[in-house]
């Protein structure tokens, strides 16, 4: 059968499936709190013809719009967009020039359909400073905007926040006048998740990575303790929203027992 005909019958199937998927969902039992790892961009351009780097990338910014609608509609409040790692930015230059533009259009975008608060994460001074300036701009402006908040992960990597979280729960300590035995008795896991990025949210319920790599990479390696995992083949720029109600559907049947 050839690849037009099997797409043609996919086109005319997945509607139903979807619709199928939606029956069987209790949205009630939607994680309030979604993390995403968004992979595959750039293997997604090599298998599209030898596209290039930055194709990929634009082909996953456009995807980002479709996510949050689909997580508006099964009642996701948060959801948490790892974008840029720590690690990726000791990319080549030019790539990462590109990079940073499209992540910056893709910022600008969802910010102007007014939608969403938009709250940066990451080690965010590691950034060009015009990025920084447009990133401190959005979240300002888009503060209070809806009950969904849509944290934008740039700069990230998850040893980082925490060495950085210990950093600012010392330097607290040292500008109230604490010792140093002080500030060690009075450490604890709560004190370190009010210097975190993610302060004041709850924790990732269900974390979703594509492209079918099954390990965390270091994305929000404190909070995700007692998260599910869901693993998806598809890269990015493929990925559907079969793909996402599969994931909760997977999350619903897991029994969580946090340790216990």
């Amino acid at each position: 059968m050839s690849n037009p005909v099997k797409q043609a019958i996919k086109a005319l199937l997945y509607p139903i499936y979807q619709r199928r998927l939606l029956s069987q969902l209790d949205f009630t039992q939607t994680p309030h709190h979604v993390g995403v790892i968004l992979d595959g961009n750039r293997r997604w351009a090599k298998s599209n013809y030898g596209a290039s780097a930055e194709d990929g990338h634009k082909a996953g910014a456009e995807k980002i719009v479709e996510l949050l609608e689909w997580c508006e509609e099964a009642d996701v409040n948060i959801i948490t967009l790892w974008l840029l790692s720590t690690d990726n930015l000791n990319r080549d230059p030019e790539e990462l020039d590109a990079l940073l533009k499209i992540i910056s259009a893709a910022v600008d975008h969802l910010d102007e359909l007014g939608k969403w608060e938009i709250k940066p994460l990451g080690a965010l001074e590691l950034l060009p400073q015009w990025l920084q300036d447009k990133l401190k701009k959005v979240e300002i402006a888009s503060k209070g905007r809806a009950k969904v908040v849509v944290n934008v992960a740039i700069g990230y990597g998850g040893r980082r926040e925490i060495v950085d979280a210990v950093r600012d729960y010392i330097q607290d300590g040292v500008t109230h006048g604490e010792s140093a035995d002080e500030i060690a008795q009075k450490l604890s896991i709560d004190e370190i998740g009010k210097h975190l990025y993610t302060a004041g949210m709850p924790d990732p319920e269900l974390v979703i990575r594509t492209s079918g790599e099954q390990r965390l990479s270091g994305f929000l390696l404190w909070q995700s303790a007692h998260s599910e995992f869901y693993f998806c083949e598809a890269y990015w720029p493929d990925f559907r929203k079969v793909d996402f109600l599969r994931a909760l559907r997977a999350y619903a049947q897991r029994h969580r027992r946090f340790g216990r």
